[in-house]
């Protein structure tokens, strides 16, 4: 049976920044999307999918940049393990 390769990315870890965009956006964007509909006029169908994708677009992005900018001030999504300590325990074959 082979390995699974494992990667040392240096700097950040942007699979990590993606996936917590995606979950974060979702479990914190879609509440503000629902109370800013609200006060918005939204008679039909077209204009609610409308207003949902150009707030949750601004909220994405929003939420991606701050996501980046943690990631690269903590190191958040590298698993919990020290670089130093992962260099070396890990074997070639």
């Amino acid at each position: 049976m082979q390995l699974v390769e494992r990667t040392n990315p240096e700097g950040v870890d942007y699979g990590w920044v993606m996936q917590m965009t995606f979950v974060t956006t979702i479990l914190v964007g879609s509440p503000i999307v629902a109370l800013l509909s609200l006060n918005a006029g939204l008679q039909t169908w077209g204009a609610r999918a409308e207003f949902a994708i150009r707030v949750g677009a601004v909220i994405w992005f929003v939420t991606s940049i701050a996501l980046f900018i943690y990631a690269k001030r903590t190191d958040a999504g590298d698993g919990g393990s020290d670089p130093e300590t992962k260099a070396e325990t890990s074997t070639e074959d």
